[in-house]
């Protein structure tokens, strides 16, 4: 119920924000990949700018996620080896346990009789 609450709260107002640029940038714009000439350009493209906007900030989530999804890699590979150190270990205390259960403990050594009267020095 709180999630319902939470996402009506966050997302009703950013698609009516949403909604709002894109009806205020519906002019068309034109995107050259041709660096070298403007005038008449190999490659363009008009499109709306909202459009273009809308791709760009989709194309810079999608690398910024997939480039923090690979620098953290080498923290999750690392957790997976010391969980695995871990079972390891836990095992091995299992099996010491299990054994030192199973074995009869030695026989205490008794005390020996020291004097009740210590020598004089």
């Amino acid at each position: 119920m709180f999630r319902k609450i939470v996402t009506a709260i966050i997302v009703v107002p950013l698609a009516i924000v949403i909604v709002a640029f894109a009806v205020a940038n519906r002019q068309a714009v034109t995107v050259s990949f041709d660096p070298f000439s403007s005038a008449s350009p190999a490659y363009a493209a008009t499109v709306p700018l909202f459009v273009l906007i809308f791709v760009l900030v989709t194309l810079g989530v999608v690398i910024g996620g997939s480039a923090s999804w690979l620098r953290q890699s080498k923290w999750r590979r690392a957790a997976r080896k010391l969980d695995g150190d871990v079972r390891a270990l836990q095992q091995e205390l299992d099996a010491l346990r299990r054994r030192l259960a199973a074995e009869e403990p030695p026989p205490l050594r008794e005390r020996p009789d020291y004097p009740a009267i210590l020598p004089p020095t």
